[in-house]
């Protein structure tokens, strides 16, 4: 993705045998691939605190960009006024310095300082990325030899740091985030950055500054080890931490990028801690016999809270989940008891693609609680979504959802309307002002439940069930729901804004 600038040389300019042409390809290369890792890398660090959204993820890119930009014109600039050699180890140096010393200076800016962490984080990204960028012109400036040569030099240096840039990308996104912490990614990638710009002024014979650099990467790595805001787990997706109930000595709460996700009891399944969880529960213990074993899937996993009490109230159920992230589903084997669980069956696969695997007709309930940072995954919410979770259901079938949003419920309403595009019967479960039925109150937002198929459901037995779980709780049915969803526009594959009609949200809500 590093680009190259140069201005032509005239004949007879003195060529560097210190840097051959390995050695140039060598240097673009890495360079190219390190700015990727660090992009990628810096989205892993930032979701804990900004959620994994569109937006997180096009800011990202963005000062990614702007550094490779700004630092392709200022190598090319620089390389002009100067004796370009000059330039390569301290723009490795200092790089590598500043990408290991990353992990805990984010970590701890977003802690103690947080109104500084889009600037700290910016500035994480465009430092490195810009000094990494402008490797690529100081290299062609060094290679360049005569004006017959510039097409060749220019061509082959841009092509080996656009390979570079997608062996950093695909490296980081296949191997090295599902192999090592993000904390270990960067010292490594730091370390290795200090050790060339080593070897490329030994060479030169008279840069002093390797030393210093050195400590400052140890320095990082230190650092890190110390800074708060470190995962027990990094998975694939995830921060991960499992954190004992205080109150209630077989509790756990699994911690997602820095969000309560789940709670499981290891000793009692039948022990539902979130309220949308215990909505959950009454909506299926309301439209199902008592007792009464289903055949369900879920889509995301989690701690695996409904599969398991499911398993508890209605034995011989068999529950199929999708958990997209296998680290997760390690940690309920290991950590959560799922061992011991019977009748669930866990697939580390996408949900939409797990869907589609299913035959039609084959489930009574499909339970939607994935989500990805604060926010239902895009295309787990379309109506071509739906249409899948209608195939799968019986003609009794149950789908029951679990949702997050404030404000003015935008991306909520979408929802509800989306289903109701899919499905006969749509009904609304939440707080009185989230859900329209107390239009005195102010919508403060959270999580709310939506249940659609193509069967009425009870809203009476419904809402004893929610009252006897002391929720708070109401269900909005019929016209109710028609008034709530308003001009709401459906979902599709084609159109799905889901991060942008979410309004901002509270870190503490849980899932």
């Amino acid at each position: 993705m590093t680009g190259s600038s140069s201005s032509p040389v005239a004949e007879g300019t003195p060529h560097d045998d210190g840097l051959g042409p390995r050695t140039a390809a060598v240097l673009v290369f890495g360079s190219s691939a390190a700015v990727l890792v660090v992009e990628i890398v810096a989205l892993r660090l930032l979701a804990p605190y900004l959620g994994l959204t569109l937006e997180t993820s096009t800011l990202v890119i963005g000062i990614a960009l702007t550094a490779i930009a700004a630092g392709s014109w200022m190598g090319g600039h620089f390389a002009d006024q100067v004796d370009p050699r000059r330039l390569l180890g301290p723009s490795l140096g200092v790089s590598g310095a500043v990408v290991a010393l990353t992990p805990a200076v984010l970590r701890s800016t977003a802690e103690w300082a947080p109104a500084l962490l889009l600037l700290i984080a910016s500035l994480t990204i465009l430092v490195p990325g810009a000094l990494l960028s402008a490797v690529t012109p100081i290299v062609t400036k060094v290679r360049l030899t005569s004006l017959a040569e510039t097409g060749t030099v220019v061509g082959r240096l841009s092509g080996v740091g656009t390979v570079g840039a997608i062996v950093g990308t695909v490296l980081t996104g296949f191997v090295l985030v599902s192999r090592l912490p993000v904390s270990g990614i960067l010292i490594g990638l730091g370390t290795l950055l200090v050790a060339g710009s080593a070897l490329v002024e030994w060479r030169r014979r008279g840069w002093s500054g390797t030393p210093a650099l050195t400590l400052v990467v140890v320095a990082g790595g230190l650092a890190t080890t110390v800074a708060p805001g470190a995962c027990d787990t990094e998975t694939r997706y995830h921060c991960a931490r499992v954190v004992a109930d205080p109150d209630r000595d077989s509790g756990r709460t699994l911690v997602l990028d820095g969000l309560r996700h789940s709670y499981v009891d290891l000793d009692d399944p039948t022990f539902l801690e979130f309220e949308y969880v215990r909505a959950i529960a009454s909506v299926v213990d309301a439209a199902f016999p008592e007792g009464e074993p289903l055949d369900a899937h879920h889509v995301g996993g989690g701690g695996l809270t409904i599969p398991r009490y499911l398993a508890a109230t209605r034995p011989g159920t068999r529950s199929l989940v999708s958990e997209i992230d296998g680290g997760v589903v390690r940690i309920d084997r290991d950590q959560l008891g799922l061992g011991s669980a019977a009748g669930i069956d866990v697939r580390v696969e996408d949900g939409r693609l797990g869907l589609r695997r299913l035959d039609a007709g084959s489930r009574d309930l499909v339970v939607g609680d994935a989500f990805g940072g604060v926010s239902v995954p895009w295309h787990l919410t379309t109506v071509e979504a739906m249409t899948d979770v209608r195939r799968v259901l019986d003609e009794d079938g149950l789908y029951v959802a679990n949702l997050i949003d404030h404000g003015g419920m935008a991306f909520a309403r979408a929802e509800a309307a989306t289903l109701g595009e899919t499905f006969e019967h749509v009904a609304l479960v939440g707080e009185p002002a989230d859900i329209g039925l107390d239009p005195t109150a102010t919508a403060l937002g959270g999580n709310l439940v939506v249940i659609a198929s193509d069967r009425p459901v009870d809203p009476r037995a419904i809402q004893k069930a929610l009252d006897a779980r002391q929720t708070g709780w109401k269900i909005a049915t019929g016209d109710d729901v028609t008034s709530w969803i308003g001009d709401a526009r459906p979902l599709t594959d084609d159109y799905a804004p889901v991060d942008q009609l979410l309004q901002p949200y509270s870190p503490g809500n849980g899932r």
